[in-house]
């Protein structure tokens, strides 16, 4: 959970504000401050806390941090910082749609922040993008403070839809060619665990894809020791239910971790780096600032002990067995 504290300095573990008499002197800041585990917690300055506010679903906030920009916060997680979030969104969209041989219709689970969809509309190839998220308040809060996506938000191209993903794909009756997961992370009453399962991969997600459709998600933590938390049972629940799935993930400063993505399809994934990078050239409008051919190549080839564990993951997720990254929504709060 984050928490926001005046501390002369730093805070100290037992949320006592405490003085930090560094070299400099004597220094007064606030800071937001996320637990990340049991024992370990992560905080930096802010400038301000620009807004505060809680939903039908979530707790949300917008501060203006000294190292990493604006962030917005969600029940306590950092979601997405004014100045790495091109890590991650580069990475959980362009894969999946330059992969793709004419991807012309995508949908959006989740993005409400519109980062995601404005990584989609920079393709030539897109004709329609349907962004479904279950929380109005955070969207209208997003389409509002973050001026960098007010540009996607107004792209004729993009249906914004406010309703719960899983109602809207089971109501449709058109396929898709991308269908991407920018949801939130699966924790403990959150609104969003349900949608991480192996039936809802198999009876909702998959039956609205076009034939050589291609499912991506962001997949929790991915480094040497948090990728057990949901990476490795995510991975092992879409290869039940796909021939062919990529997981690949890259370092969010910001996030303090490794994050990672799972890629799923029925059909193989074979473009080299080369290919990868003229698709790139034909395709995206302007420069990527982090996800190339080789960028890629290397995301997706992951550390031995990640391998290990990939290979070696039993869990499936499901409603009945699911795995949690560390922390609790609202509705576990009350």
């Amino acid at each position: 959970m984050g928490d926001i504290s005046v501390s002369d300095g730093i805070s100290n573990g037992n949320g006592v504000n405490g003085k930090n008499h560094s070299l400099n002197g004597y220094r007064k800041s606030c800071w937001y401050e996320e637990e990340i585990e049991e024992n370990l917690r992560w905080c930096f300055a802010l400038n301000s806390i620009l807004h505060t506010g809680a939903s039908q679903f979530q707790d949300i906030a917008l501060l203006d941090t000294k190292p990493f920009g604006k962030a917005l916060v969600i029940d306590g997680k950092l979601q997405s910082a004014e100045t790495d979030e091109f890590i991650y969104h580069e990475s959980l969209v362009h894969p999946a749609l330059l992969y793709h041989p004419n991807p012309k219709t995508l949908f959006i689970m989740g993005g409400g922040e519109g980062s995601t969809a404005r990584e989609i509309l920079r393709h030539r190839t897109v004709e329609k993008v349907s962004m479904c998220d279950i929380d109005e308040e955070v969207v209208d809060f997003c389409r509002s403070y973050l001026v960098v996506n007010r540009e996607a938000f107004c792209d004729p191209r993009l249906e914004l839809i406010i309703n719960d993903a899983r109602a809207e794909l089971e109501s449709r009756k058109e396929c898709f060619d991308v269908i991407i997961g920018d949801l939130a992370d699966p924790i403990e009453g959150g609104p969003c665990y349900k949608l991480y399962t192996k039936s809802f991969y198999e009876y909702t997600v998959k039956p609205r894809l076009t034939r050589n459709g291609i499912f991506v998600t962001q997949a929790g933590p991915a480094g040497i020791f948090s990728h057990t938390e949901v990476f490795s049972c995510i991975y092992n629940t879409l290869k039940q239910v796909f021939k062919y799935v990529v997981p690949y993930s890259a370092h969010i400063p910001s996030f303090a971790d490794t994050w990672g993505w799972v890629m799923a399809s029925d059909v193989p994934f074979c473009l080299s780096a080369e290919e990868f990078d003229l698709r790139m050239k034909q395709r995206i409008k302007g420069e990527n600032r982090y996800l190339d051919g080789k960028t890629f190549a290397s995301a997706s080839t992951l550390s031995k002990a990640v391998r290990t564990s990939l290979e070696n993951e039993t869990q499936v997720y499901t409603e009945g067995a699911a795995r949690f990254i560390y922390g609790h929504g609202r509705q576990n709060q009350d």
